[in-house]
């Protein structure tokens, strides 16, 4: 299994803005090969800092999910969005090989 942690910081005035994008979303990647899940995750201390969660079969199937033209046209769609501000936050990511259960 492998899991990504994208991790980024919003305004806290926007943070209800984001969540309901990422509640609306795609959902193209459900469909990937080799994808397991998706969250969206808010860190209680600090409710700017959200992360997306997902896990992957293998990381071969997540970099051929980042290769793929859905993932592409997703990630377009976002430095595209009104809101400068929050189309300009680039995430931490962070990618973890899970070596026990």
């Amino acid at each position: 299994m492998y899991i990504v942690h994208s991790m980024f910081l919003v305004p806290v005035q926007k943070v209800d803005e984001v969540i309901e994008i990422y509640k609306n979303r795609s959902r193209l990647v459900d469909h990937a090969e080799g994808f397991i899940t998706f969250r969206l995750l808010q860190n209680e201390t600090k409710p700017g800092e959200l992360t997306v969660y997902m896990e992957w079969e293998t990381k071969e199937a997540f970099l051929a999910w980042v290769s793929s033209d859905e993932y592409k046209r997703i990630h377009e769609l976002e430095k595209k969005y009104p809101d400068q501000e929050l189309a300009s936050i680039v995430p931490a990511i962070t990618r973890y090989k899970v070596v026990a259960l």
